[in-house]
Order: structure tokens, then sequence, then C-alpha cells
């Protein structure tokens, strides 16, 4: 089945068309892990415009050089290139050019970083022919890859011969939460909660899972059956980003199972801290870890209470679930991983994605002016005895919202409120002058008692996510 619309990215193809209308040429990068849908997104861009679609393979340059001849000359229409016998790129782009064109044409070259990776100087070649051949003329170009270290090395980094000749440039992340709706048409929000906990906004988990409405015959279908499609995705994604692969393995893996302090990383791993930097810095690059500190930190970078914690839903699913039971799926008994899932998959994953959700979710209620004033920050907040799922600022008004998710089988009673009040004496943010805001998030509704509060008071602001869209 394939996806129905094409859903959210507008910014990007905003971006795109406002590139192939700038006059003259234009160069744009695009770049995104594997199934974030980078294909699917310039099929949509030039469907209604002159465009030449090449996909690089990782054979050699020759070979990459002969198919991209082919692509030209149909696109052309030119039996002169296609029987001619070219050794160098240069002759391909002047073949294209000499050609008229009534409107912009676009060229595409998809995996760039193949190419370049067969042929190092590649980079330089292009460099060259986009100086001599595309640089002035009315042309769009736009090299497209999913190796994000390799496209940062070769087209966008400082010591690439492409860097600055760019126009623009689009790294393309995973779709936000509020787009689930429009995936899964007729769905309640606690549906979409749990489908995003383990597909993470990636297009094409997404699309495999929409098939069943169901979260656990979709993991049973697409995950823990040895040749689903996403049963062995994270060893692919990391395979062709990094060569020891089994280092970044067990530092993940460490963190899946909590361990979220440098040191604690450092001490089940065995090693010293120190030589844990250089892995962690990769893993946040390529989106899969992000570091995390409360959001009062004055600064953040030096702060000592930051935590590392897995970004990728899938992937803190996958180390959760699938990495530590493999033998289980290996030697035919996945249903006993299915049990461990359905244990532990709403206290171990749902109920923490849940708050990323409310965070989200919080943007768009401050867009919204949900409060006479808006917040600039926000994140978590906790130190050595207390913990909050949400802590926003207003620093320019003194407020603090502080918030509670609740991902929970009953209603939201009011001891959680009472609770947070307590907890709040613990935040350190602006005491002096500070005014305190209240939000419950909760999947399962609120408690009467709740309700008469939150009328009563106009600092108490409760989100129901039991109601459907």
């Amino acid at each position: 089945m394939e996806m129905q619309r094409f859903i959210d990215r507008e910014q990007e193809m905003e971006t795109l068309q406002t590139e192939y209308e700038r006059r003259g040429s234009s160069l744009v990068v695009l770049y995104g892990r594997r199934r974030a849908g980078k294909t699917t997104l310039i099929s949509e861009f030039i469907q209604d415009k002159p465009a030449l679609f090449f996909l690089a393979s990782e054979e050699s340059e020759a070979q990459n050089r002969n198919v991209f001849k082919e692509k030209a000359a149909a696109f052309i229409d030119s039996v002169l290139l296609r029987d001619a016998s070219v050794s160098t790129w240069d002759a391909i782009f002047a073949a294209i050019l000499e050609r008229a064109f009534d409107r912009k044409p676009i060229i595409v070259i998809d995996e760039f970083q193949y190419i370049g990776k067969s042929n190092q100087a590649f980079p330089s070649i292009f460099q060259r022919i986009w100086e001599e051949q595309l640089k002035d003329r009315s042309v769009m170009v736009i090299l497209c890859g999913s190796l994000i270290s390799m496209m940062e090395s070769q087209t966008l980094a400082y010591s690439s011969p492409l860097y600055g000749r760019r126009t623009a440039q689009i790294r393309l992340g995973q779709i936000p939460f509020r787009y689930y709706g429009e995936f899964f048409p007729g769905s309640s929000r606690k549906e979409q909660i749990e489908m995003y906990a383990v597909t993470g906004g990636v297009p094409k988990y997404i699309e495999v899972f929409s098939q069943s409405r169901d979260i656990y015959r979709a993991i049973q279908q697409n995950i823990l059956n040895r040749s689903g499609y996403l049963y062995d995705e994270p060893h692919f994604l990391l395979q062709q980003e990094v060569s020891e692969v089994g280092s970044y393995f067990s530092i993940i893996k460490a963190i899946a199972a909590g361990n979220h302090k440098l040191s604690a990383i450092a001490s089940v791993l065995e090693i010293k801290a120190t030589s844990l930097t250089k892995y962690l810095k990769t893993l946040i690059e390529l989106d899969i870890l992000e570091r995390e500190v409360p959001v009062t930190e004055e600064n953040p970078e030096k702060s000592k209470r930051g935590l590392y914690r897995i970004k990728d839903n899938y992937i803190r699913f996958w180390f959760a679930f699938v990495y530590p039971n493999m033998s289980f799926i290996e030697s035919g008994n996945s249903q006993i991983v299915m049990d461990k899932i359905r244990k532990g998959l709403v206290p171990g994953q749902t109920a923490f994605v849940y708050e990323d959700v409310c965070r989200e979710k919080m943007w768009e209620l401050n867009a919204e002016d949900m409060w006479p004033f808006h917040f600039s920050k926000i994140g978590r907040f906790w130190d050595s005895k207390t913990e909050i799922d949400i802590a926003a600022l207003d620093p320019e008004g003194g407020n603090l919202i502080l918030g509670e998710c609740k991902y929970w089988k009953d209603p939201v009673d009011a001891s959680v409120l009472y609770d947070l009040e307590r907890k709040t004496e613990h935040v350190p943010w602006e005491r002096q002058r500070r005014r305190v805001w209240y939000v419950l998030f909760s999947v399962s509704g609120f408690s009467e008692e709740l309700h008469r509060l939150e009328e009563q008071r106009p600092d108490v602001l409760l989100i129901d996510d039991s109601e459907s869209d």
C-alpha cells in the first residue's frame, strides 16, 4: 500500500519552490537518515517540472557515470548521447545544457555520497562542473544523500570543495507527532501515541505500521519477524555511518537499559568516561542521542547534570526490547519477546514518549495564546530529589509553567496537582519574582475534583488526551 497522501513537509516544499523560482542557478543539498522520505519529497516536488532524476549506487564511478549518461540521453531525447562513449562527467552536463528548455530544468543526484565514496575526487570534479558549466545557467541541482556524516563532509564542511556553493540546504528530520492523525485516520489520540512511540516520525516506518490498527500486531509482523522490514534496521543505519558498530551498540544498549549519566554509562561498559566522548558526539550528530540538561540551567554546555537520552523512538524501542532478546527471536520463540513487550511497552516506552508529545503540544498552546504570556524555553526539570515532566520559562515576565504527563489507565486525580505544587519549591528559577502556572496532561481524563479546581483556578490547565481528535 502506497502512502495515500503526501503529509507534512510544507516548509521543505516551500524552500525547494523558492529555490526553483530563483533567477539563474540554484544548488540545494538535501540530506537526512535513510527512510526519512527524501526521495518521496523530491518526487513530489519535480512531478510537474522538467527533471532528470539519477539515483547513484555503490558501484564504481564509471558505472554510475554510464547510468547517468543513459538517464541524461532519455531526458534530452538524444540518440547521439545514448550511443556515445563518454569518459567524463563534464561532457554529459554539457550535452544537457545544449538542449533548450522552456522551463528551468532540475538535475537530481540522489545518494550523491556513493559517487564520492568510490572516487574521493568526485566532489572536486562536481565543483569544477558547477563553476564552469552550471553556475551561470538557469538550472536547479539537488544533491541528495542519506549518509549524514558523508554528506556533511562531501558537500557542507569547510574542507569540502563544494563549501559555500550551495544556495540552500535541507536536513530532513522526522515528522512531528501532530501529523499522526492524518496517517492513521479514525484512530484515537491514544492509538496515535502508541504508534508514534514505536515509529517515531520516520515516514517509511509509519507506512508499514499504518497497515495495522493494532500496535502489537504491527510489532509482531514488522519487527519480531526475522524477515520483517524493521527487524535489523538499526544495524543498517549504523553500519553505513560508523566503522565500529559494536562499540556504538554497547553504548546505546547501556543507555536503553536506564544509564543516562556519563559516569553510569562508562561504569557499565567498564571504560573511562573520557574515551566515550567521541562516540557520544557522533551519536548526537546522527540524531540518535541527545544530551539533556534541566531547562533552568544557565550554561547547558558546562552543566554537570547532563543526561544522555535516546532521541529516536524506534531505536529506543529496538534496544530495549529487540536487541537484548534476539536469541529468543532467532530460535523461533518470538512469543516470549511479545509477552515482554506487552508488559513493558507502556511503562518503559510509551509513557516516556508521551512526555515528548506533551512538550510538542505545549508549543502549539503557546502559539494559540493559551496563557497571558509566551514561554521561550521548555524542557524537563530534575535535581537529586525531584523530577518534573514539563518546565516552561518566560524570562521576560518571570512566568514559570510546570506540568505532569500521565499515561495512566485511570483518570488523574487532584493528588497529582498537589504533588506538583509541592515540587515547585525545588525549582530554583527566579524564586523572588516568579508566577507559577500548572498544566496536567492525561490519556485517561481527570477526576471531577480536578475539573472543579480548574474552573476555580486560572493558573491550572487540564489537557485531556482521552478524547479523539
